[in-house]
């Protein structure tokens, strides 16, 4: 099992991360608003089991590469620094840029939205690519448990989500309004995810190389 603190960390990142506006959370407002506030559950809920199934996939696929050779877990970690360090570049630099104008939606049953939302999740490359520079950020090389740990801190990540996309599907048409007339508030939360991923991507150089110990 991770640490407290890693656990901790890796929750709030991932809460802030997801209250900043995005792609998943406007998912979650056109289905609130353009059919119900139960299809914005559904999809708020098939969202956090297709970012459960590719966490999984993620923490059998970081085990495989670390014990096969902790050298390119290495160049995985450093690529992942840099990808998460443009993820976070790239968020500033859209920062109130997200148009949160309703997208028209066909009217689905509960299965078919939950469906839906973890084939969105499951199928969109860059929520793996995130996986893969995210999770190495806070594994403890030192432990044997590399596959517990990628996997709880993984699953952590679509999990912290919940609450956020809940709160959209709850709030439905409100919230839409207010970011609209409220752009700064966007902005901010914009601002506070990028430099956080610019964190993480920093805090590469000063975590311990698998390398170092594994041999």
């Amino acid at each position: 099992m991770p640490s407290i603190d890693m656990i901790v960390a890796v929750a709030v990142a991932g809460l802030l991360l997801s209250a900043s506006p995005g792609p998943s959370m406007l998912y979650v407002l056109s289905r609130s608003v353009g059919q119900s506030r139960s299809a914005g559950f559904a999809s708020a809920i098939g969202l956090a089991i297709g970012g459960i199934i590719l966490a999984v996939a993620t923490a059998m696929g970081l085990a495989a590469i670390f014990e096969y050779s902790p050298k390119a877990f290495t160049i995985l970690q450093i690529a992942g620094g840099c990808y998460l360090c443009y993820l976070g570049y790239s968020m500033i630099r859209g920062a109130g840029n997200d148009d949160f104008s309703i997208r028209k939606v066909k009217d689905a049953s509960f299965s078919t939205i939950l469906y839906q939302g973890i084939l969105v999740e499951v199928l969109n490359p860059k929520t793996a690519i995130f996986f893969l520079a995210f999770l190495p950020q806070f594994i403890d090389y030192s432990r044997d448990d590399i596959t517990t740990q990628v996997l709880v801190l993984g699953m952590l990540v679509p999990l912290t989500a919940v609450p956020s996309d809940i709160i959209v599907a709850m709030a439905g048409g409100t919230l839409a309004q207010k970011l609209k007339r409220r752009p700064l508030a966007g902005v901010i939360l914009a601002w506070i995810a990028g430099l956080i991923l610019i964190g993480l991507a920093i805090r590469i150089f000063f975590v311990s190389s698998p390398c170092c110990v594994a041999g």
